[in-house]
């Protein structure tokens, strides 16, 4: 066996053990500018205050009409409708099964409250604002567009992706507050008029199975998922690296994390409210 076949050999050998470097370091990176991120919020919004607002704007309404421009409020609209819509079908075809079909106001209010507005729109945010943010900061990246904000005594975490994160959790309130009421009535629209169950035992189970802690928690898991979402896309769009296909992959790779993160901690901290034994505290169970 020559040398030549040696080397070859031993830098194939290597290869995972680098790779698993590499990622150590992406991670160490990744965490750092969270840290870095999450410490600048206040000064970001004492210094920043006009492109906070600025930032608000593009993530609710979008740069062009509200739907059609692909918005934020019209996105989470639609995408609650529909994820309602086959929730209300198969809860109701699931409850038929065993004669119960008189419950469904109950499920509708705690699937909808607790598990389905909150992702739906953390999804949204991630899909249409998250690669947004990812796609913004990594042109700047690529066009040494941040070196010359940092050279010029700007800094550059609070500005560009601090303003983000707080842009995000103001606006997501709202938007959620539209995805849950559209969850609502699609839900209702289905079990009531469709399905042709009594409208006044749904609303009575539903009303029943409500409570202001369930919303209060349900909104702190909307704003908290907008918080990650804002950090992973930033994150991935200021070390973005290997021109315009770079940030491509970046902004991929970054809805790829974020959605992942959104589905862990959706577990986390539904176990963590609501705890490994849901309670309904207004049916007594």
């Amino acid at each position: 066996m020559s040398l030549v076949d040696l080397r070859i050999r031993a830098r194939q050998a290597g290869r995972p053990l680098r790779t698993a470097g590499d990622g150590l370091v992406s991670l160490g990176q990744h965490v750092t500018f969270y840290i870095r991120t999450i410490a600048s919020i206040p000064f970001a919004l004492t210094k920043y205050r006009k492109h906070v607002l600025g930032q608000i704007s593009e993530v609710s309404f979008g740069t062009n009409s509200l739907l059609s421009g692909g918005g934020t409020i019209g996105i989470v609209f639609a995408m609650s409708l529909a994820a309602a819509m086959m929730l209300g079908v198969e809860t109701h075809r699931g409850l038929e099964l065993v004669g119960m079909t008189s419950l469904s106001g109950m499920l509708s209010a705690v699937a909808n409250t607790r598990e389905l507005a909150p992702v739906v729109v953390a999804i949204a945010l991630a899909a249409k604002v998250g690669t947004g943010f990812t796609a913004q900061i990594g042109a700047m990246r690529i066009s040494d567009e941040i070196d010359a904000l940092d050279s010029m005594a700007i800094r550059s975490i609070p500005f560009l992706a601090g303003t983000r994160v707080i842009a995000a959790m103001i606006c997501v309130i709202p938007i959620y507050m539209i995805g849950l009421l559209a969850s609502y009535l699609s839900t209702r629209l289905v079990v009531v008029f469709f399905n042709g169950a009594s409208a006044g035992t749904y609303d009575y189970f539903f009303h029943l199975a409500i409570s202001p802690q369930d919303l209060l928690y349900s909104g702190l898991k909307a704003v908290v998922f907008a918080a990650v979402v804002a950090l992973v896309h930033c994150a991935y769009g200021y070390y973005a690296s290997g021109g315009p296909a770079g940030v491509g992959q970046a902004a991929g790779r970054a809805l790829r994390t974020a959605i992942l993160a959104i589905g862990i901690l959706d577990v986390l901290m539904t176990f963590g409210l609501w705890g490994l034994v849901p309670q309904i505290p207004g049916m007594g169970i």
